[in-house]
């Protein structure tokens, strides 16, 4: 996330997902590796990396994507990152995006195997901590945008005042990403759907890993009927599959009221769209392309990039890095509502008093241990919030 260079049959049937486009002769193509931990038609994480790189490599003249999926212990436990790049090393790759926070410590020293070729790790941060070899760099999507957004979805939906967040496995990335979700609903709830904030719950369940593996993790299907049976009539996804949408899909076809905020994919609404409030999604075709092409150019320096939307049009598919699509289960008021908030924080983003704020990151803040996080008026340091060590004052659910 040492070398192996024979192969077992499953690995190689495996890497025929690899050879994605015909080959060309090695002086006329650039060549760049896709590192996938899910599938790439799994209408989530994954697929957004996947539909990235196939954007980069539309918009790059004489760039080749290449790709390996679901390199996870469940469906390939026998095969490691060093098998992977080696074998697309060995197909001409120049560039390789391991797309996982599950890949970031062995890309390190993967990377440091194949020193000419760069390496970026999507979501981790070693290229910041000054760990990483100098082959590596870091990009991550500014996410907290889009969960403040899914928050404040949940909270103009909600009816009971109880909202469910199905979360994969906990670290700084799942905890700062679950605590924007519920200040986006706490906001909104007290704001546009006048209710009392101290009545709103807010629940986060854990399931242990970014998808189901069945016997190791909490099943999310179960999961979801949980919050559900148990009083919750929104359940914000903030894993990188469906179950939080579909299982919501099947309890209103048998008449509940429910709603779901499916996550990562822009497409997710298409799995139940008579419950879909919104999904916030990362699209990756932009940061793709330019990371090709300077790899290709010879300007690409290490870096760590922590990109945001375009707040001119934060779904515009050329230019922003984060978006979100309004659920048609909204009703016309709280998708009005929602336009209201999203226009409110792009205006918040991108004051010039303010350059570093992600809007509601704004004390008081107080950690669930009673801790000051930032005290009234005072704006939470970016670097605070990329480094959460717990969920916030009011949330329900586990920080470690």
């Amino acid at each position: 996330m040492k070398t192996k260079r024979l192969f077992l049959g499953g690995l190689l049937l495996a890497l025929v997902a690899l050879a994605v486009a015909p080959t060309l002769a090695q002086d006329e193509e650039f060549v760049f590796g896709l590192v996938l931990v899910g599938p790439e038609n799994d209408h989530g994480w994954s697929q957004a990396h996947h539909e990235g790189g196939l954007y980069a490599e539309q918009h790059v003249p004489g760039s080749r994507m290449i790709f390996f999926p679901s390199l996870n212990p469940a469906d390939n436990p026998q095969t490691t990152l060093m098998d992977v790049v080696t074998e697309m090393v060995d197909q001409g790759a120049q560039l390789i995006l391991t797309t996982s926070d599950e890949f970031q410590n062995d890309t390190d020293p993967v990377a440091a195997a194949f020193p000419e070729v760069t390496f970026v790790n999507i979501s981790g941060d070693h290229a910041l901590t000054g760990t990483a070899p100098t082959n590596v760099g870091n990009l991550m999507g500014m996410m907290e945008w889009g969960k403040l957004m899914a928050g404040c979805a949940a909270g103009l939906a909600t009816q009971t005042g109880s909202i469910g967040y199905l979360g994969p496995l906990i670290n700084n990335e799942t905890r700062r990403l679950a605590s924007s979700a519920f200040l986006g609903a706490k906001y909104c709830y007290e704001n546009y759907a006048s209710g009392d904030p101290a009545d709103l719950t807010f629940t986060v369940t854990w399931i242990g890993f970014w998808f189901n593996i069945p016997g190791v993790t909490l099943d999310p299907t179960e999961e979801t009927n949980s919050f559900f049976d148990n009083g919750a009539d929104v359940v914000i996804s903030g894993i990188d599959t469906t179950e939080g949408i579909v299982v919501a899909g099947q309890r209103a076809a048998e008449g509940e009221t429910v709603f779901a905020v499916p996550y990562d994919f822009e497409g997710a609404c298409d799995e139940a769209p008579e419950v879909c409030i919104g999904v916030p999604y990362f699209h990756w075709g932009p940061s793709y392309a330019t990371l090709v092409q300077s790899v290709m150019d010879g300007t690409w320096a290490q870096s760590w990039d922590w990109v945001g939307p375009d707040w001119t049009d934060i779904n515009n598919p050329d230019t922003t890095n984060v978006g979100f699509v309004k659920g048609s289960a909204l009703t016309e008021e709280q998708a009005a509502n929602l336009d209201a908030f999203i226009a409110d924080l792009g205006e918040y983003a991108t004051n010039p008093f303010v350059p570093a704020s992600i809007a509601l990151w704004s004390g008081p803040l107080t950690l669930q241990d009673g801790t000051e996080l930032a005290p009234a008026g005072q704006l939470v340091e970016p670097l605070d919030v990329w480094y959460l060590e717990q969920l916030l004052e009011g949330m329900t659910g586990a920080s470690s």
